[in-house]
């Protein structure tokens, strides 16, 4: 299976509300629930109105579009970054699945990945 490591650096934030939300941008994830509202987007479009902000954050892209009757890919490769010590923070759209993997951890987690016999695409 193929995994892109992503160019851009990701942010994970806290927001009042997605009022200053840029909709046009690229990966732009938003998350609504009875207790937050959450986005994760590229953190040069950070908006105004967030409240909490976690920088540094890279993601990879499962490549190909993953039908709804696989079973445990996010769950075999976050496993697989858990056994190393990887932090992760995981995303979804109907296509396809993201891992957000600290900067400075994203070398390990192609490493481990590689090991494991993913093909990591730069």
């Amino acid at each position: 299976m193929d995994v892109k490591v992503m160019e851009e650096e990701f942010s994970i934030c806290k927001v009042r509300d997605f009022s200053e939300t840029n909709l046009e941008k690229n990966f732009c994830f938003m998350e609504r629930t009875d207790e937050e509202n959450s986005l994760v987007c590229l953190t040069r479009y950070i908006p105004e109105n967030a409240t909490a902000v976690d920088y540094g954050w890279k993601a990879m892209r499962i490549e190909g579009r993953l039908d709804f009757k696989e079973v445990g890919i996010l769950a075999k490769i976050s496993g697989i970054l858990a056994d190393n010590g990887i932090c992760i923070f995981a995303l979804s759209t109907f296509n396809t699945d993201y891992i957000l993997v600290k900067r400075d951890k994203i070398e390990d987690a192609c490493a481990a990945l590689e090991k494991a016999g993913y093909h990591i695409i730069r």
